[in-house]
């Protein structure tokens, strides 16, 4: 199907599925709530077609068989139009885990879902050349090829964050350099648009201002001790204990609402 006659559909419901990547964390709206890429994309949307009826299922913390199994069959209740599918991030960061292996349940879920008629949306990761999360790389690439196949496989649109400078920049990261930054989730809207083919004014690729004076070495070491202390210790704690930051998080929109051109996605 053409952007042109998806865009054309009235009403076109459009589902969100994922992790936190697609819960928005990292970008929390007026109302401390979580925001995100996905409630952004939704809202451009709105003000290029007539009726929206929008749910996002993701829940933050979730792993790829969990959100299979618990948010597919949702997903294929509300019947939608379009969907973004984003999992398997979190997978990738576990020692041992198989790209492969991961990339089949991925595809198994793009099936039930092009068989229904939606329209579905991929996303590849971004890469990654330093950081905590250098030592994986090889592993991300490997999934990121594979969700490339699929796409091609099955008709699938995909928006590429490997290729997107942009979110290299540190400003497109939250404190925890796990989640994007509202800057972020803003830009990566823009690039979701691209792909659907939603006129949007701007692009989620274009340049940076100038960034301010970089920190001497001390004060990096003090910031990486932070960071530490805050984020990674507890995020190791939760995975020694099998514990995850969504243990006990719901959708935040798990119906498909009507969202007016220009309203905020709200929960």
């Amino acid at each position: 199907m053409s952007a042109d006659d998806l865009l054309t559909r009235t009403p076109l419901t459009y589902v969100a599925v994922g992790d936190s990547f697609t819960e928005g964390v990292g970008d929390p709206g007026p109302d401390g709530a979580f925001r995100g890429w996905a409630d952004r994309f939704a809202e451009h949307l709105a003000a290029a077609v007539p009726e929206v009826r929008y749910a996002n299922l993701a829940v933050r913390g979730k792993l790829i068989r969990q959100i299979v199994t618990d948010q597919l069959p949702r997903a294929l209740e509300l019947e939608p139009d379009l969907v973004t599918l984003c999992a398997g991030g979190n997978d990738v960061l576990r020692p041992g885990a198989d790209p492969d292996a991961l990339a089949r349940i991925l595809e198994h879920a793009v099936r039930r879902l092009r068989a229904q008629g939606a329209e579905v949306v991929l996303f590849t990761g971004v890469n990654i050349s330093d950081g905590y999360m250098r030592a994986r790389i090889g592993h991300f690439a490997r999934f990121y090829l594979n969700i490339r196949s699929i796409a091609d496989r099955h008709g699938c649109r995909v928006v590429d964050q490997w290729s997107m400078g942009a979110l290299t920049d540190p400003r497109a990261w939250d404190d925890d350099r796990l989640h994007m930054s509202p800057e972020g989730h803003r830009r990566l809207a823009l690039k979701v648009c691209e792909a659907v083919g939603v006129p949007v004014e701007g692009s989620g690729d274009e340049p940076w201002p100038p960034a301010p004076a970089a920190d001497g070495r001390a004060d990096a070491a003090r910031e990486n001790l932070r960071w530490a202390r805050e984020f990674l210790v507890p995020w190791i704690g939760r995975r020694l204990t099998g514990r995850s930051s969504g243990d006990g998080v719901r959708a935040k929109r798990p119906d498909a609402l009507p969202l007016r051109p220009h309203d905020p996605a709200d929960r």
